[in-house]
C-alpha cells in the first residue's frame, strides 16, 4: 500500500534519520522525501512529506515506532494516485491564471494536479513552474495530458515534457522517430 505521510521532527542533526529508521525497519520502501527548512519558522521542528510503500498490518507499528522516537505524525493518508507525470510550463502563468489551469485539469476527473512549484524571475518575464500529474490509471494521465495540451495552447504555455517511455526511438543516424 502507498502511504503519504507528514511528519514534525525536531530541527537538530539526526532528525531526519530518526524519521525515516521506522519505516526501513518495517520492511518500507520510500519513494520520495520532501525536507524543506523554513528561514523564518521559529518553532524549533521542521515537516517533513514521505511518500512511501509498506504492508498493510505494519501501518500500525510504524505508527507506533515513530511514537517512540518523539517523531509527530501530523498527517497519514493512502496514497490513491499512483500514476505521476512530471512537466515543464513555461510562459506568463501568473497573467493567464494558474489556478484556474489547475482548477480545468481537476475537473476532468480522471487526473489532479499533485504538486506546483513555480520560479518567478520578475514580475513580467515569463514564469517556469513545475507540474505533477497523478492519476490511478495510465488512461486518467493520458486524457489530462490533453486537457493540458488545449490549455497550453489557448493561453500561448510551453509544455516541456520527458521523452522516455513516449514512443521515441533514435537511430545511429541520430533521427528521431515516433512510434505508436
Amino acid at each position: 500500500m502507498q502511504i503519504s505521510m507528514k511528519l514534525e521532527v525536531t530541527d537538530s542533526p539526526g532528525q531526519l534519520v530518526k524519521a525515516l529508521k521506522p519505516i526501513s525497519d518495517l520492511g518500507g520502501n520510500i519513494r520520495s522525501v520532501i525536507h524543506e527548512r523554513d528561514p523564518l519558522s521559529t518553532s524549533g521542528t521542521l515537516d517533513v512529506e514521505i511518500t512511501l510503500d509498506i504492508q498493510r498490518q505494519k501501518l500500525e507499528q510504524l505508527k507506533e515506532e515513530l511514537k517512540k522516537s518523539d517523531v509527530s505524525i501530523v498527517r497519514i493518508d493512502e496514497e490513491r494516485y499512483l500514476i505521476r507525470k512530471s512537466v515543464i510550463l513555461i510562459g506568463h502563468l501568473i497573467h493567464t491564471d494558474m489556478s484556474d489551469t489547475v482548477e480545468q485539469i481537476d475537473a476532468t476527473g480522471s487526473a489532479e494536479v499533485g504538486e506546483l512549484s513555480m520560479i518567478m524571475p520578475a514580475i513580467n518575464e515569463p514564469t517556469s513552474a513545475k507540474m505533477i500529474l497523478k492519476s490511478d490509471s495510465i488512461q486518467g494521465i493520458t486524457e489530462a495530458m490533453i486537457k493540458l495540451r488545449e490549455i497550453a495552447k489557448e493561453k500561448n504555455l510551453l509544455i516541456v515534457e520527458p521523452l522516455e517511455g513516449e514512443g521515441f526511438n533514435f537511430d545511429s543516424g541520430d533521427n528521431i522517430t515516433w512510434t505508436d
